[in-house]
């Protein structure tokens, strides 16, 4: 998730005006029906909103670029009339306000993917008393009034290290190349791949080191706690662009490539791929951008009238050896995260339906 969701500092500003903030929703260019969508006794076609903290991100586009496709079936089934995007630009106080005036506007369905875990729960909670389907999707908030749909990030950690552990058969050393100190995703990925380290007491960690989720400031990070530890026999990463500074490192210094733990950033993926011939090995999961969709479908049947679970967990995908050539996308940016989409049946388990 936060591999591709730069975050830095998310200002919390005077509110301004709501009229103004609403402008700033994104039209999706493909909006349609009267909003009444009502046909014969029909459930009402419904009015969705997605309110994100920022739109520009890769991982963003592309689950916009999901939610949209979904949408389109929808639209051709009936249940949605009209959709539109607002974009809080990284400004929490935004989000806020575009959210309240999707109150104001009469919303049936707002998606959340939070700027904030605790800052939006007042408006989020106004919304589902003013009888609004929401769904909080990737970056949650942690009211227990909407549905939030999401991974357990411990489990990504736990996944990761015992990956780790039994690839280097219970002992060496190892760097831990963790996201910014005190962020919450990156916290719980640690504890997880703590727990699941502790099984192997001949693990040792040399050096654990923080770092931005973005290539520059983590290849720096990286060599430099290499170049203090220059015998260590694996890596574990939490991050996309965390793996793929590691792994570049060690292309770039021709030492020996010990495995990495990674995620779906392509430009790790394309690294692996091209270095699988020397010995390379990871095991790297996702914070998969079909989770929109999902929250998109679990927000339909649950303005529907069907009952869907109050949190719903998403089990992460594991990209091997075996078959990494699903994922890589040689024609697309390193900064893209390419997904396998979830299958219709899947997501209609996963909601309940």
């Amino acid at each position: 998730m936060i591999g591709r969701f730069t975050r830095a500092a998310v200002t919390v500003t005077a509110l301004g005006a709501l009229a103004a903030t609403a402008a700033c929703g994104v039209d999706s260019g493909d909006s349609s029906g009267d909003g009444d969508g009502t046909s014969g006794g029909k459930a009402k076609a419904l009015k969705v909103g997605w309110s994100t903290i920022y739109l520009t991100p890769s991982w963003m586009q592309q689950t916009d670029k999901m939610i949209k496709d979904d949408v389109a079936k929808l639209k051709g089934e009936g249940k949605v009339a009209d959709y539109k995007v607002f974009n809080a630009n990284g400004d929490t106080s935004q989000q806020i306000a575009q959210i309240r005036a999707m109150i104001q506007q009469k919303y049936d369905v707002i998606l959340v993917d939070a700027g904030s875990s605790t800052a939006l729960n007042p408006v989020v909670e106004q919304a589902a008393g003013a009888g609004i389907t929401v769904v909080n999707f990737d970056s949650l908030v942690t009211s227990q009034k909407v549905v939030r749909v999401g991974t357990d990030q411990k489990e990504w950690g736990r996944m990761m290290g015992q990956w780790l552990g039994d690839k280097l058969g219970g002992k060496g050393k190892i760097i831990a190349f963790n996201g910014p100190a005190g962020v919450a995703v990156s916290e719980e990925r640690w504890q997880g791949a703590e727990e699941a380290l502790k099984k192997y007491p001949g693990i040792k960690v040399a050096a654990n080191v923080h770092s931005e989720y973005n290539l520059a400031p983590a290849a720096q990070a990286f060599a430099s706690a290499y170049s203090a530890n220059p015998d260590i026999d694996g890596v574990f990463s939490q991050g996309g662009a965390l793996s793929a500074a590691a792994l570049q490192t060690l292309v770039k210094q021709k030492k020996k490539l010990v495995p990495i733990t990674g995620e779906n950033y392509n430009g790790f993926l394309k690294l692996w791929q091209q270095h699988t011939k020397d010995g390379f090995s990871s095991l790297s999961t996702a914070q998969p951008n079909y989770l929109g969709v999902i929250a998109l479908r679990a927000a339909v049947a649950k303005a529907g009238g069907a009952t869907v679970p109050n949190q719903i967990m998403v089990p992460l995908p594991k990209i091997t050896d075996e078959n990494l050539a699903q994922y890589v996308k040689a024609d697309q940016p390193d900064d893209s995260y390419p997904i396998q989409e979830l299958p219709q049946p899947e997501i209609d388990k996963l909601i309940g339906k």
